[in-house]
C-alpha cells in the first residue's frame, strides 16, 4: 500500500459524500490527517445538503421497525461507496487503524517476544535482545501461563487473543506467570510495555565470498535506513554483487523503494512517475550523485506475492537495464493510495493515481471484475503459469522497450528476465502430510526446548548445523513422524528427504538464534536464490 502525504482537497467530493452518509450536517469540522506523516490539512465546514443518501439514512434511523446503529449504518454506507471503486481503496475502522499502520510505522507497543501456540500453551520462541522482556528475564522456551491473573493455557485462545493481551499502550504494565523448566512453581514477571521495532530486513548475509543477500519483507519508514546499514555491513565483508529478495513482499511506502532504487542508478535517472485525474504527472528522479552503489552487481527476486512498492523497485531496475530480475511474474498493483484520518479516528485509503515504470508502462492488472482480480493467483496456477513462462500471454499493445533494447510489458505485473518455475519436485504424500499436520514445527520446537542448554554451547549457526547433521537429525525426525502415524517409504525419502532435512535444520537453527539465521540454511535449496548467485558469480554483472 503506497501512502503519500497530500492535502485532502483532491478527495473533497468523496469526503462530502461520506459526511452526508454519516448524517454530519451543520457546523462539523472534519479533519483530514495523514496517518503516516501526521500532517493536518485544512478543515472542511460541511453544511446540510439534502440528497437521497442523507434522506435514506434519516428515514432508516427514524422510521425502521427495529433499532439501528447509526455508526454501523454509516460504516456500511462508506464500504458500499468504496466497493465500486478500485480494489485497494478502503475504509479502516478506528479500532483497527493502529494495527493496520504498525507495519508502515515500523514499530508497535508490546513486551518484545515472539511466541507460538503449542498444544494450547503460549510458548516463547524468541526474545528481542535488550527489549523489555529480555531485561525482565524472560527467555526462549518459557511458557506463559497467566496474563494479568487470567489463565491463558488450555483456554482455546488464538494467537490473536494472546497478542491483544500482551500488547497495549507504551508505559503500561503486564503481569505474567511463567512456567520454566527446572523451576518448581510459576515465576512471576511484571513487564512495562515499550515501542518494539518491526524490522523490514529479515536477513542480510554473505551467500558466497562476493555475493551478498538481503531479504526485504515490506517497505516502512525504517526500511531504507535498515537497508543502508545492511549493505554497509556486507561491503565490509567483501560484497561485490547483491541479491535483493522481494518475494512475497506486498509493498508499503513508496519512498523507501524509490530511495533504494536511486542508490543503484546515476543522478537524474527516472525511477517512476505517478499521474491521476486530480494529480498532475510527478516524476521521481534519482537525486544521488552517481548513486551509492553504482558498481555493485544486482539481482532482484520477485514472485506472485511481490506487489506495489516491490514492483516500483523492480520496475526501476529492469527498465533502466541496471540489474537482472529473477523469479515469477509479480502481483500487478500499480495504484497509489493516500490515507486520511476521519473525525472519529477511522481512516480512508483512497487511490489517487497510477504509477508508471520508467519506460512508461502501467503494471496494474485489470480490476473490472473484482472476483477475478482476487482470484488471479489461483488462475495462474490453473493455466500453468507457475510452471511455464510461455503460459503468460502479453498484449502487444502493452509492449515497451528499455534503453538497451530489452522488451518489457505492462498490464499485469513485472515479468522477470529469467523465469524460474515453482518447485514441486520434492512434493510427496509424505511431505504433504507432515506439513498439513505441522509435524515439522512441533518436532523442531520440542527438540530445541529439551536441549536448549546443551545447544547453547554452540555459538554459531554453522556449528549448530554441523552438530545436527552429525547427530542424524533427519533420522530422529523420521522416527518422530512415525509415532504420529506418518510413515516414510524409500520413495518418499528419495523425493522429499533432502528438502525436509534442510527445513528441520533451518527451524532448529532459527529457534536457537534468530529469524535471520533461517535463510542461509533454507536458501541452499532455493532454486531462485541459487540461480541469482550463479548469474552474478558468472557474469559479475552491473548492467543487464
Amino acid at each position: 500500500m503506497e501512502i503519500k502525504n497530500r492535502k485532502i482537497d483532491a478527495i473533497y467530493p468523496l469526503i462530502i459524500a461520506i459526511a452526508l452518509v454519516g448524517g454530519i450536517w451543520i457546523g462539523v469540522l472534519l479533519k483530514g490527517r495523514s496517518a503516516v506523516y501526521g500532517t493536518q490539512s485544512r478543515g472542511l465546514l460541511l453544511y446540510k445538503n439534502n440528497n437521497k443518501i442523507t434522506q435514506t439514512l434519516d428515514l432508516a434511523l427514524s422510521s425502521y421497525m427495529d433499532s439501528l446503529s447509526s455508526e454501523k449504518l454509516q460504516e456500511d454506507a462508506i464500504t458500499g461507496l468504496l466497493k465500486n471503486l478500485d480494489p485497494h481503496s478502503q475504509y479502516i475502522p478506528a479500532s483497527q487503524l493502529t494495527a493496520v499502520n504498525e507495519p508502515i510505522e515500523g514499530n508497535f507497543s508490546g513486551i518484545g517476544i515472539q511466541f507460538n501456540m503449542m498444544n494450547d500453551t503460549v510458548a516463547v520462541v524468541n526474545v528481542i535482545p535488550k527489549g523489555p522482556s529480555d531485561r525482565a528475564g524472560i527467555i526462549a522456551g518459557d511458557r506463559i501461563m497467566t496474563v494479568n491473573g487470567e489463565p491463558v493455557t488450555g483456554m482455546n485462545k488464538s494467537s490473536s487473543d494472546i497478542t491483544k493481551l500482551l500488547r497495549g499502550s507504551t508505559g503500561t504494565k503486564v503481569k505474567m506467570g511463567v512456567f520454566r523448566r527446572g523451576e518448581p512453581q510459576l515465576v512471576d514477571f511484571e513487564i512495562v510495555r515499550e515501542k518494539i521495532p518491526l524490522y523490514s530486513i529479515d536477513a542480510a548475509y554473505m551467500a558466497t565470498p562476493h555475493v551478498g543477500y538481503i531479504k526485504i519483507n515490506s517497505f516502512s519508514k525504517t526500511t531504507f535506513d535498515e537497508f543502508t546499514r545492511a549493505v554497509a555491513t556486507l561491503q565490509d565483508h567483501g560484497m561485490k554483487q547483491l541479491v535483493i529478495d522481494l518475494r512475497d513482499n506486498s509493498g508499503g511506502l513508496i519512498e523507501p523503494a524509490i530511495n533504494i532504487a536511486e542508490s543503484f542508478l546515476p543522478k537524474g535517472t527516472l525511477l517512476v512517475y505517478t499521474e491521476g485525474r486530480k494529480r498532475p504527472r510527478t516524476d521521481y528522479l534519482s537525486r544521488m550523485e552517481n548513486g551509492a552503489w553504482l558498481d555493485t552487481g544486482l539481482a532482484l527476486l520477485v514472485n506472485e506475492g511481490s506487489a506495489s512498492a516491490s514492483e516500483i523497485l523492480a520496475g526501476a531496475i529492469q527498465d533502466n537495464d541496471r540489474g537482472i530480475i529473477i523469479g515469477r511474474r509479480s502481483f500487478g498493483k500499480g495504484l497509489v493510495q493516500e490515507q486520511h484520518t476521519l473525525m472519529d479516528g477511522s481512516a480512508l485509503r483512497i487511490t489517487v493515481s497510477r504509477y508508471y515504470t520508467p519506460t512508461g508502462r502501467s503494471i496494474q492488472k485489470p480490476y473490472d471484475n473484482k472476483e477475478r482480480y482476487f482470484d488471479d493467483l489461483n488462475e495462474r496456477y490453473r493455466h500453468g503459469e507457475m510452471a511455464q513462462a510461455d503460459s503468460t500471454k502479453f498484449n502487444d499493445s502493452l509492449k515497451y522497450v528499455t534503453p538497451k533494447g530489452k522488451t518489457v510489458y505492462g498490464g499485469g505485473g513485472i515479468m522477470p528476465d529469467i523465469f524460474i518455475p515453482i518447485d514441486t519436485s520434492f512434493y510427496s504424500d509424505y511431505y504433504d502430510e507432515i506439513m498439513r499436520r505441522g509435524l515439522l514445527y512441533h518436532f523442531t520446537f520440542d527438540y530445541t526446548d529439551r536441549r536448549r542448554k546443551e545447544l547453547s554451547a554452540l555459538d554459531t549457526p554453522e556449528k549448530l548445523e554441523e552438530r545436527l547433521r552429525r547427530d542424524g537429525i533427519m533420522e530422529r525426525f523420521i522416527r518422530y513422524a512415525a509415532t504420529q502415524n506418518v510413515v516414510a517409504t524409500r520413495k518418499d525419502l528419495k523425493v522429499s528427504g533432502d528438502v525436509l532435512e534442510n527445513m528441520v535444520i533451518a527451524q532448529i537453527v532459527r529457534n536457537m538464534f534468530d529469524n535471520s539465521s533461517l535463510y542461509p540454511v533454507i536458501n541452499r535449496k532455493d532454486a531462485i536464490v541459487q540461480k541469482a548467485i550463479e548469474v552474478l558469480t558468472v557474469t559479475g554483472m552491473v548492467n543487464f
